[in-house]
Protein backbone atom coordinates (compact mmCIF):
# COMPACT_ATOMS: atom_id res chain seq x y z
CA UNK A 1 0.00 0.00 0.00
CA UNK A 2 1.71 3.19 -0.86
CA UNK A 3 1.45 5.91 1.74
CA UNK A 4 -0.71 8.84 0.21
CA UNK A 5 -0.92 12.21 1.55
CA UNK A 6 -4.53 11.05 3.04
CA UNK A 7 -3.09 8.06 5.28
CA UNK A 8 -0.37 10.44 6.77
CA UNK A 9 -3.03 13.16 7.66
CA UNK A 10 -4.60 10.36 9.10
CA UNK A 11 -2.63 10.56 12.38
CA UNK A 12 -1.72 14.01 13.82
CA UNK A 13 1.98 14.99 14.80
CA UNK A 14 1.25 15.39 18.24
CA UNK A 15 1.03 11.44 18.38
CA UNK A 16 4.43 11.31 16.89
CA UNK A 17 5.64 13.87 19.79
CA UNK A 18 3.46 11.62 22.37
CA UNK A 19 5.38 8.40 21.15
CA UNK A 20 8.93 10.14 21.71
CA UNK A 21 7.97 11.22 24.92
CA UNK A 22 6.86 7.87 26.58
CA UNK A 23 10.36 6.48 24.91
CA UNK A 24 11.91 8.89 26.62
CA UNK A 25 10.23 9.42 30.00
CA UNK A 26 10.70 5.28 29.80
CA UNK A 27 14.29 5.51 29.15
CA UNK A 28 14.82 7.78 32.45
CA UNK A 29 12.77 5.34 34.63
CA UNK A 30 14.81 2.46 33.43
CA UNK A 31 17.98 4.32 34.32
CA UNK A 32 16.65 5.46 37.69
CA UNK A 33 15.86 1.75 38.19
CA UNK A 34 19.10 1.19 37.62
CA UNK A 35 20.82 3.68 40.03
CA UNK A 36 21.28 6.38 38.71
CA UNK A 37 20.01 9.99 40.57
CA UNK A 38 18.75 12.29 38.58
CA UNK A 39 18.80 15.97 39.77
CA UNK A 40 16.32 18.85 39.50
CA UNK A 41 15.63 22.48 40.76
CA UNK A 42 12.98 21.81 43.45
CA UNK A 43 10.20 19.60 45.04
CA UNK A 44 8.03 20.20 42.38
CA UNK A 45 9.88 18.85 39.92
CA UNK A 46 10.47 15.60 42.21
CA UNK A 47 6.80 15.05 42.79
CA UNK A 48 6.29 15.54 38.87
CA UNK A 49 8.84 12.76 38.65
CA UNK A 50 7.27 10.74 40.93
CA UNK A 51 3.97 10.71 39.50
CA UNK A 52 5.70 9.40 36.29
CA UNK A 53 6.85 6.57 37.77
CA UNK A 54 10.44 7.55 38.64
CA UNK A 55 11.47 4.97 41.30
CA UNK A 56 14.99 6.05 42.49
CA UNK A 57 17.01 8.72 43.64
CA UNK A 58 16.25 12.52 42.79
CA UNK A 59 18.60 15.17 44.57
CA UNK A 60 16.98 18.56 44.21
CA UNK A 61 19.24 21.30 43.63
CA UNK A 62 17.92 24.72 44.98
CA UNK A 63 18.86 26.09 48.32
CA UNK A 64 22.48 24.16 47.63
CA UNK A 65 25.56 25.63 46.14
CA UNK A 66 25.99 23.75 42.72
CA UNK A 67 30.17 22.63 44.33
CA UNK A 68 28.79 21.16 47.37
CA UNK A 69 25.87 19.28 45.41
CA UNK A 70 27.89 18.29 42.37
CA UNK A 71 30.75 16.66 44.98
CA UNK A 72 27.90 14.51 47.27
CA UNK A 73 26.41 13.32 44.10
CA UNK A 74 29.84 12.49 43.39
CA UNK A 75 30.39 10.50 46.03
CA UNK A 76 27.02 8.61 46.46
CA UNK A 77 26.14 7.97 42.86
CA UNK A 78 28.04 6.85 39.58
CA UNK A 79 25.74 7.62 36.90
CA UNK A 80 23.88 11.14 36.77
CA UNK A 81 21.39 12.43 35.02
CA UNK A 82 20.53 16.04 34.99
CA UNK A 83 17.12 17.21 34.61
CA UNK A 84 16.93 21.02 34.85
CA UNK A 85 14.18 23.59 34.06
CA UNK A 86 14.20 24.30 29.78
CA UNK A 87 14.82 28.16 30.74
CA UNK A 88 17.56 30.44 31.26
CA UNK A 89 17.90 29.62 34.84
CA UNK A 90 17.62 26.01 34.32
CA UNK A 91 20.20 26.09 31.32
CA UNK A 92 22.72 28.11 33.20
CA UNK A 93 22.12 25.69 36.42
CA UNK A 94 22.45 22.53 33.81
CA UNK A 95 25.88 23.95 33.06
CA UNK A 96 27.40 24.61 36.15
CA UNK A 97 26.30 21.41 37.45
CA UNK A 98 28.05 19.66 35.13
CA UNK A 99 31.30 21.45 35.14
CA UNK A 100 31.74 20.55 38.90
CA UNK A 101 30.58 16.92 38.38
CA UNK A 102 33.06 16.78 35.48
CA UNK A 103 35.95 18.12 37.48
CA UNK A 104 34.72 15.71 39.89
CA UNK A 105 35.25 12.71 37.01
CA UNK A 106 31.59 11.59 36.26
CA UNK A 107 29.92 12.16 32.99
CA UNK A 108 26.75 13.46 33.60
CA UNK A 109 23.95 12.74 31.51
CA UNK A 110 21.95 15.87 29.94
CA UNK A 111 20.87 14.93 26.37
CA UNK A 112 17.70 13.23 28.07
CA UNK A 113 17.03 17.10 29.07
CA UNK A 114 17.78 18.30 25.81
CA UNK A 115 15.46 15.94 23.71
CA UNK A 116 12.53 16.37 26.33
CA UNK A 117 13.36 20.07 25.77
CA UNK A 118 13.02 20.23 22.62
CA UNK A 119 9.49 18.24 22.61
CA UNK A 120 8.21 20.36 25.29
CA UNK A 121 9.63 24.01 24.78
CA UNK A 122 6.55 25.12 22.89
CA UNK A 123 4.24 23.86 25.33
CA UNK A 124 6.01 23.73 28.84
CA UNK A 125 9.31 24.95 30.54
CA UNK A 126 9.83 23.20 33.42
CA UNK A 127 10.21 19.95 34.52
CA UNK A 128 7.42 20.38 37.57
CA UNK A 129 4.83 20.50 34.39
CA UNK A 130 6.09 17.35 32.94
CA UNK A 131 3.52 14.36 34.42
CA UNK A 132 0.72 17.36 33.88
CA UNK A 133 1.41 17.77 30.44
CA UNK A 134 2.18 13.72 29.73
CA UNK A 135 -1.28 13.37 30.89
CA UNK A 136 -3.14 15.63 28.55
CA UNK A 137 -0.88 14.17 25.99
CA UNK A 138 -2.19 10.76 26.76
CA UNK A 139 -5.73 11.51 26.78
CA UNK A 140 -5.78 13.65 23.72
CA UNK A 141 -3.85 11.04 21.78
CA UNK A 142 -3.86 7.78 23.82
CA UNK A 143 -1.62 5.23 22.58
Amino acid sequence: MAWGRDTLEARPKRTYDLEALEKLIASLIDASCQGAAVIVEGRRDLLSLRALGLPGPVIMASRRQALQLAEDAARSYSQIILLTDWDEKGDEMCRTIELHLRSAGLRPDSEIRCRLGKLVRKEIKDVESLSGYTERMRELYGI
